[in-house]
């Protein structure tokens, strides 16, 4: 494949956040009313936009979605968009089956579901257009210890079952004032496909590859531990299980503790907005022709960057979209991807995409046919 690398710089984080800002209302992920309604002056073009969209796909960027959906649809009412998150794999899968408009996934999509995706995309195939970035929290629930530091090999060791309780000696070593109880570990990771897990499985990958022998990808592979579906499942399971870990997208953990991880930076860095944002402004663009996928840098050690990030594509086909559903997809995208929309991430615990590759995005959304 004929790799183009570009260094993604600022990011779109300007006046847009003023727009948002205006109204009073929110999606209840943030109390703040982070994702309020649309201003006066909202951007949003409805165009021809109408009737009933489609799509599932990831549950990491659910919140984000409904907080878009929330915005446009006050914009363009004769728009109605059921966007269920069933997860990344289940939104390839839905997509290229052509059961839904669009998809969301947290994974650039693979050489087999493009060559799927060509008997729907009529003329065209399906593409990856990141949308949303974060980072992927690993939230826990150990009464008594409110600031939990854990690295690389620590976590994969948790995960695949070689570390089980909480006062191993791994865990003391960075953690050497915290009141350490020897309760068991209960580790929870997804029980359907998932790009979270496959982000999260790339991040032991690649920064320690003798702790974690497993190939990755979307189905979990690790020994022991227990499943739960969705972001919001994993988030409901470590809430009401003392000594449980898992991970899922920040915006889901926002009542729970979460990981600080030691990277080899000064200090160890804790999930937010802002510690993705510095992460995902070093990935570059490995896809060819319009599709935009990226590589993201696991192995950090930037100050303030927290490597366990995602990006979440939407899928969509380039050419041989559905007449009756193209009008309302890019309208969709359009709003999402501009300033206005992406200004609005921040405020929910979402990363916005970095200027350099949301300007390109922009471009091939208008070009969809």
């Amino acid at each position: 494949m004929n790799r183009r690398a570009l260094t993604l710089g600022a990011l779109a984080v300007s006046g847009a956040l003023a727009l948002t800002a205006c109204g009073s209302d929110d999606t209840g992920t943030k109390a703040d009313g982070g994702a309020s309604k649309p201003a006066s002056n909202s951007s949003i073009k409805c165009d021809d936009a109408k009737g009933q969209l489609l799509a599932d796909g990831s549950s990491a960027q659910k919140n984000a979605i409904d907080a878009w959906v929330k915005n446009f649809t006050a914009a363009c009412n004769g728009v109605q968009i059921n966007y269920k998150g069933s997860g990344s794999g289940a939104g390839v899968t839905a997509f290229t089956q052509g059961t839904v408009a669009f998809a969301g996934s947290d994974s650039a999509l693979k050489p087999d579901a493009v060559a799927e995706s060509k008997k729907i995309c009529t003329g065209g195939q399906a593409i990856d257009l990141p949308a949303v970035g974060g980072a992927i929290a690993l939230a826990y629930n150990l009464p008594g210890v409110d600031d939990l530091v854990l690295d690389a090999p620590t976590l994969a060791k948790i995960f695949d079952s070689k570390i089980s309780k909480w006062d191993d000696p791994a865990i003391k070593a960075l953690n050497p004032k915290a009141k350490l109880p020897s309760t068991k570990i209960q580790a929870f990771h997804r029980s359907e496909e998932s790009g979270t897990t496959d982000n999260l499985t790339k991040y032991f990958i690649a920064a320690s590859p003798e702790n974690w022998k497993y190939e990755g990808g979307k189905a979990w592979q690790a020994k022991g531990g227990q499943g739960a579906s969705g972001s919001s499942g994993i988030a409901a399971q470590v809430k009401q299980t003392q000594g449980a870990i898992g991970y899922m997208e920040l915006s889901y953990a926002k009542d729970l503790s979460t990981v600080s991880v030691a990277t080899g930076a000064a200090a160890p860095v804790k999930p937010s907005s802002d510690s993705a944002t510095k992460a995902i402004a070093a990935a570059t663009v490995v896809g060819t022709g319009s599709d935009l996928s990226l590589k993201l840098d696991y192995k950090t050690k930037a100050d303030g960057a927290y490597p366990i990030t995602l990006v979440t594509y939407e899928i969509a086909c380039d050419k041989g979209n559905k007449a009756a559903t193209l009008p309302a997809t890019k309208a969709f995208l359009r709003y999402i991807t501009s300033e206005e929309g992406q200004g609005i991430l921040s405020g929910i615990d979402y990363a916005p995409i970095p200027a350099e590759i949301i300007a390109k995005v922009r471009t091939t959304v208008e070009s969809l046919a």
